[in-house]
């Protein structure tokens, strides 16, 4: 435990300690806060102050369509790097199991994930101070902490199958485009694919295995079990599918 602890620091450390890490997380706010406070949009729209109306659902909106492509270009050297400089050899033979890297390299990411996040609560404490009055509350702070355990958790999905994208290939850039195309058809694929009616009765079905379905119903912030365990069971997957890959360069 205590060598898997020491690697997850080193990755955290790794991604903060290069420029990329910090252009990163700065793209993600600025994209969000674009979008935000800026782009004017006609009707209302995802503009705060076009629409009038005190929520921040369009980080939540924009959110999982940035993360598309921020959190593949986090995932896409956790284990690629590692295979193009030979470090995996050297990183296979201390005392961690196969699993255990896996889940420093995962938890780490998920970590960036949430310190991504963090930034964008100056945008509910900004529409919060701007929307309050003695008539008005404010913004519903239940169902925005709700948008944000749906948006986490989106992003642990999304680390997962970067993970995985990363694992199976040496070059970064293949890495990167991989998982963003794995990412998109686990996000919105399914609900293209139930819309075909190519499956009848079970299009709800197919829809719900696309994580879109699930994402929105957290956004509405109702906690459902069955949410929480789609979630974890996408994470759990793709890093199966990960230590399966990792464990296959020792056949």
């Amino acid at each position: 435990m205590h060598f898997m602890f020491t690697l997850y620091i080193k990755e955290i450390r790794s991604f903060l300690s290069s420029l990329i890490g910090y252009i990163a997380i700065g793209v993600f706010i600025t994209f969000i806060g674009v979008f935000m406070w800026i782009l004017p949009s006609e009707g209302g729209g995802s503009n705060i102050l076009d629409n009038g109306f005190a929520n921040i659902d369009p980080l939540f909106t924009v959110g999982p369509w940035v993360y598309l492509f921020l959190i593949p270009s986090i995932t896409m050297r956790s284990f690629s790097d590692e295979k193009k400089t030979g470090t995996i050899e050297l990183l296979l033979t201390r005392p961690l199991t196969d699993l255990q890297i896996v889940l420093a390299k995962y938890f780490a990411g998920v970590t960036l994930v949430l310190v991504s996040l963090l930034p964008t609560l100056i945008y509910y404490y900004s529409v919060n101070v701007l929307s309050y009055n003695k008539e008005y509350a404010g913004v519903d702070t239940g169902g925005m902490w709700g948008s944000y355990f749906g948006l986490l958790f989106l992003g642990a999905g999304f680390v997962a199958i970067g993970n995985f994208a990363s694992a199976i290939s040496e070059n970064q850039v293949v890495a990167f485009i991989i998982a963003s195309l794995l990412c998109f058809l686990c996000y919105i694929g399914f609900d293209f694919i139930s819309e075909s009616g190519f499956f009848g009765k079970n299009d709800a079905f197919v829809k719900n295995l696309g994580i879109n379905e699930h994402y929105v119903s957290m956004s509405r912030g109702v906690f459902d079990t069955r949410d929480v365990i789609y979630f974890v069971s996408v994470a759990t997957l793709f890093n199966l599918l990960t230590k399966l890959s990792l464990e296959s360069r020792k056949w």
